[in-house]
């Protein structure tokens, strides 16, 4: 019989949500809740989430009214324990019948193969949904990722916002219940300027239509975002030039307003004048305004576009009133650059000393002064020019002291190349304070001067080595230093820009220039094994094979850059038809010389061999030019080389003995052994490679 299904509402309206968390809330509710009705057994259909400023709500699809009816089975006790001798039920037979709420004589018997035990099989009808969807919504609630609860009145309630009114209806019925100290009801309500009254639902599935016909509310999270986005590239089209769209400034604009318009604005030319970046910063960060650049690409126009969340009959007004609240922000801005352009750069460097980099790790005066130490040797180990790594270093942290980066922390970096610019440092020196920074986040761009590449392994070695020194490398999921990042980002500089460093030496380095109360070297090899996990992250998230990873590290190479040139290597050798027959007999040959005890460099002697078979894959050795592949460092070549020895290798098994009784020959074979794979670990050990090894 066919479980009747209704539609299912779940509204929470509060005061303000915090914007930059709503989608998040809104996507972790919904999630919640389906979960709940997965683990309750309740079968639904699609689920959507809604958010807005003042509501977060779901729509589970086709919810079953109830859960199905389950036939239940209890096993009682063996039959030869639940009759005696002439045939009457023992005690245990008539307590487990009674505990069934039946007789002995309704009880079945369960054959298994282990043997026969008295069974009662009974129908549990499933409990209603209307029972259940109370505590599933607690529970979704109580998991929501909240940093910060509050309470409110009097109240021991706790919610990331007080909350107003709670709607709960399944299809036109309403399920009463108390929700965050709310009893459910039917009335949801409009915007709060355009329709502040209740708005009464007949049934859960007309809440958005309604919500927008008669409420001036469009409770879609996403389709309310794609309407702000067309609206302000469409508003920059009248101000003939194009709206920058920061994807997370649209995520916080969407979530702070019901009924977004848009509304073009304009402001001083003067003020054009201001780096771009301090502009967008005073437009997104301060007054979350869209920028607009010109149409030809040329730089920031005079214009910006601001949401509102109200369409107001004077939408001049509107327009006026953010014009005015912009001019003191810029104002402010143009203040500070100018006050910051008054003296050099460098001349900030005096205060370094005077501000904490880490309360163990001492000031940005002793930063800078590592980052110089360690800058200058991977620049003399990358044939960059130190000189300028030193003098990068030096200015590296300055713009912290500025007013702007003050107001504006985001512009750390870009700030200091301007600044630099402005006091007359080398183009590239200045280019390289904004590169420190860089990637800023994952798959972002990575430096292009090397002094910038430098200058940024510097700052991030110098904060991994320093913060895993005083004990507070990241565990778990918490990374409050940002280290998982910073070491991705080392990996990919070295990877990406074919930087060919020592990463081993260069984490010592930087150990040996912290003060002798740090014990920075005891945790070189922690940094570096952090490191080989990071890089095995990085390769998993672009498609690199875990085995294939596995048979590089195995030679433990030091040097990212040359890291990155086995992986490639090994993914050729897995085109190759050899490749499978080698990687067998590469784990045959491990396993013969660990069975044997051999550890032995001895060169194999021609003269011992007894087989055609021995010496045809002995100077197929020696004449397959490997020596001179992997000389150069062509992986490629080499395992191609080696791929050639494939037929040699097979005959090899099929006619040599090697764990021979003679001891000479024995020994022998074993080096010959011993030598090929030597061969093959120049590049990686091609025996971890497991199957689906043309894929």
């Amino acid at each position: 019989m066919r479980i009747e299904e209704k539609d299912l509402l779940i509204e929470i309206g509060a005061e303000e949500l915090p914007p930059k968390s709503l989608k998040l809330l809104a996507s972790a509710f919904a999630d919640g809740i389906h979960k709940g009705l997965q683990d309750g057994n309740l079968k639904h259909g699609d689920y959507a989430w809604f958010a807005t400023p003042r509501r977060l709500a779901v729509i589970i699809h086709d919810l079953a009214v109830s859960q199905p009816d389950k036939q239940v089975e209890k096993r009682g006790p063996a039959i030869s324990a639940a009759y005696d001798e002439s045939g009457k039920p023992t005690k245990a037979a008539e307590g487990f019948a009674r505990a069934c709420g039946v007789t002995v004589s309704d009880l079945d018997t369960l054959e298994t193969h282990k043997g026969s035990w008295l069974s009662y099989k009974s129908f549990a009808l499933g409990a209603q949904a209307t029972e259940l969807i109370p505590g599933i919504i607690n529970q979704a609630l109580a998991g929501l990722p909240i940093s910060k609860r509050m309470r409110w009145g009097d109240s021991d309630i706790e919610f990331v916002r007080p909350v107003h009114w709670v709607v709960l209806l399944f299809g036109k019925d309403l399920i009463n219940a108390t929700v965050l100290g709310i009893e459910t009801g039917r009335d949801t309500y409009g915007h709060r300027f355009h329709h502040p009254e209740a708005i009464t639902l007949a049934d859960a599935g007309e809440y958005s239509k309604k919500l927008r016909a008669e409420g001036n509310v469009i409770a879609d999270f996403d389709e309310r975002r794609n309407l702000i986005e067309q609206s302000v590239i469409e508003a920059a089209k009248t101000c003939n030039g194009k709206a920058l769209i920061d994807n997370d400034l649209l995520d916080e604009t969407t979530a702070l307003v019901e009924w977004p318009v848009a509304i073009a604005g304009t402001f001083d030319d003067e003020f054009l004048k201001l780096p771009d970046e301090a502009l967008i910063a005073v437009m997104q960060v301060h007054q979350k305004y869209f920028p607009v650049s010109s149409s030809n690409g040329n730089g920031l126009t005079a214009d910006f576009i601001a949401i509102s969340n109200i369409a107001s009959s004077s939408p001049g007004e509107v327009k006026r009133g953010n014009e005015r609240v912009i001019r003191p922000r810029l104002s402010d801005a143009d203040f500070f650059w100018k006050r910051d352009c008054n003296r050099p750069l460098s001349d900030f460097s005096a205060q370094l000393s005077k501000v904490i980099f880490q309360q163990k790790l001492g000031t940005l005066a002793d930063k800078t002064q590592r980052m110089k130490t360690l800058g200058a040797y991977i620049a003399n180990q990358s044939g960059v020019d130190s000189s300028l790594v030193e003098r990068a270093a030096q200015l590296a942290k300055c713009d912290l002291l500025t007013d702007m980066v003050g107001e504006f922390p985001e512009l750390q970096g870009v700030m200091g190349r301007y600044y630099a610019i402005e006091s007359n440092e080398n183009p590239e020196v200045a280019l390289a304070l904004d590169e420190q920074y860089m990637p800023k986040y994952a798959g972002a761009g990575l430096p292009e001067t090397g002094t910038g590449k430098i200058l940024a392994l510097a700052d991030k070695l110098d904060a991994l080595v320093g913060i895993f020194a005083i004990g507070q490398a990241p565990t778990g999921d918490k990374d409050p230093f940002g280290l998982r990042r910073a070491g991705l980002g080392c990996l990919r500089i070295m990877i990406e820009c074919a930087l060919p460093l020592d990463l081993e030496a260069c984490i010592r380095h930087s150990a040996g220039t912290f003060p002798a109360g740090i014990d920075a070297q005891s945790v070189v090899t922690d940094v570096f094994d952090f490191m080989v996990e990071r890089l095995r992250r990085y390769y998993i998230d672009n498609g690199v094979r875990p085995d294939v990873f596995d048979a590089v590290q195995a030679c433990r190479p030091k040097k990212p850059h040359d890291f990155n040139l086995r992986i490639s290597a090994v993914r050729e050798f897995l085109r190759l038809p050899e490749a499978a027959s080698l990687a067998a007999a590469n784990k045959r040959i491990r396993n013969i010389l660990k069975q044997a005890g051999y550890d032995n460099d001895a060169e194999p002697d021609e003269k011992l061999f007894t087989e055609k078979t021995e010496t045809e894959l002995y100077r197929q050795m020696q004449t397959s030019g490997v020596d001179k592949h992997i000389e150069r460092g062509d992986y490629v070549a080499t395992l191609s080389a080696l791929a050639g020895l494939k037929e040699s290798v097979d005959a090899f098994f099929d006619e040599v003995m090697v764990l021979c009784d003679d001891t000479s020959l024995r020994n022998n074979r074993l080096a010959l052994l011993s030598r090929l794979r030597k061969l093959f670990l120049t590049t990686a050990d091609v025996s971890k490679l497991q199957g689906g090894l043309r894929s």
